[in-house]
């Protein structure tokens, strides 16, 4: 669609609609939105030849323009990743409804009875890239919450995204809702990303973008109304000298290498300089060893000849692929301060036996998401018992950390009186 006065009458539809069905989702019971959600999970399982038809389509598509691993990974869906996103559907039916919620309830002197609610957002509007499953995770987390969603995927997972969007409509209908709860923008021409962007008329509560840096730059930049995200995640993991080894070994693969795709992917590691003679080489080897390509200071270009030299921009990268700066710092200060000056609020670790360094190491680091002796790969919703999650948001106001159903609610105070007035 390159007509931009019939894409502009498109969008703004788009936004009347998911106003109108928004309206419908607010008095909606529980009952009815986790039965939608159910009867999506079961449209996945049946439709699951179908899907991957059309994933298989997209990684074809992306392979031949020459989409990178990291990209294609994200992409890809199989079987098992399938079920995960009907398991995750489930799941979130599973979770508390926080619609309606009193958050707060008191009574003051003159009688009056004020409690705080929980309510929804209102439309939400989710601009995501090569990720297939945010379809499927985005739209139910936002019917779960009472929200409407209008969802803009990149073009490289346009087949896979629309295979997706019709067994949520099938679970839509299923349920006896509106179809447009959750609708899927029909086109991939860039300027519907702009419209979005505007609010299309003031339809439009929320953005929430997930994708690379370019798209979140572009969103935090141009939107004109609020957004929810975060710009990069530039993850750490420190070992500190009073770290167990082999658990600093296995957390440091794990949180490099699991999915080297994801936000929390580890892109730094920072080793206690008093630990180098009996950490820092064996961590620098497993990686090296594993096919990860290391990016080191000169202590960490001494441990072996395949380190390349870290420069100035490495500690400020987001590789998202098999590679990792790593440096010595003066302990547990030295990786506080590293991580203050280069760190993106998104999330970081600390390996460590020593509790009081743990406790200074979680209080003074000022990142969404701050672990112990884990895997910053655990920086996902689904890991945090929400069900799934629409993103990381490295904000601070609203929402922090992964973005669940609760975070999709916004409140109000509702007051009960027996006839007071001001004096």
């Amino acid at each position: 669609m390159n007509d931009t006065t019939n894409l502009h009458d498109l969008m703004q539809q788009l936004g009347r609609d998911a106003v109108a069905a928004q309206r419908v989702l607010a008095v909606a019971a529980a009952e009815q939105r986790n039965r939608a959600l159910l009867a999506m999970a079961t449209a996945l399982r049946l439709r699951e030849a179908v899907v991957l038809e059309a994933n298989a389509r997209d990684m074809d598509a992306a392979t031949a323009a020459g989409l990178n691993a990291a990209g294609l990974d994200r992409l890809r869906l199989d079987a098992a990743r399938l079920a995960g996103i009907a398991r995750g559907l489930e799941e979130i039916a599973a979770l508390p409804d926080p619609v309606g919620t009193v958050i707060a309830d008191w009574t003051r002197p003159n009688g009056l009875h004020i409690q705080r609610v929980r309510v929804p957002l209102g439309v939400i509007g989710i601009i995501y890239e090569s990720r297939p499953n945010v379809t499927a995770d985005a739209g139910a987390l936002c019917l779960k919450s009472a929200n409407a969603s209008i969802l803009r995927g990149g073009s490289e997972s346009q087949h896979s995204s629309a295979a997706i969007h019709a067994c949520l409509v099938e679970g839509l209908r299923a349920a006896g809702l509106p179809e447009s709860c959750i609708q899927l923008v029909p086109t991939t021409d860039r300027a519907a990303v702009g419209e979005m962007l505007a609010g299309l008329a003031g339809s439009i509560d929320v953005i929430v973008p997930r994708g690379g840096k370019s798209l979140i730059a572009r969103v935090q930049q141009e939107a004109r109304v609020p957004v929810i995200g975060h710009l990069e995640g530039i993850c750490h993991v420190y070992v500190d000298r009073a770290a167990n080894l082999e658990m600093a070994r296995a957390i440091v693969l794990n949180a490099k290498l699991r999915r080297t795709g994801v936000c929390g992917a580890a892109e730094t590691l920072l080793v206690d300089a008093a630990a180098e003679r009996t950490h820092l080489a064996p961590l620098v080897r497993d990686l090296l060893g594993a096919g990860c390509e290391v990016r080191g200071d000169a202590a960490t270009r001494a441990v072996d000849p395949r380190v390349v030299a870290a420069t100035e921009d490495d500690w400020h990268t987001e590789y998202l692929d098999a590679i990792i700066a790593v440096k010595l710092v003066a302990g547990v200060d030295g990786a506080i301060g590293h991580i203050a000056r280069y760190g993106s609020d998104h999330t970081e670790s600390i390996v460590t036996d020593d509790a009081a360094t743990a406790e200074r190491f979680l209080a003074r680091v000022d990142s969404a998401i701050v672990l112990h002796n884990a895997s910053t790969q655990f920086a996902d919703g689904g890991e945090f018992g929400m069900g799934a999650e629409i993103g990381i948001s490295t904000d601070r106001f609203h929402a922090r950390g992964p973005v669940g159903v609760e975070q999709l609610t916004s409140y109000k105070y509702v007051v009960r009186g027996s006839g007071q007035v001001r004096p």
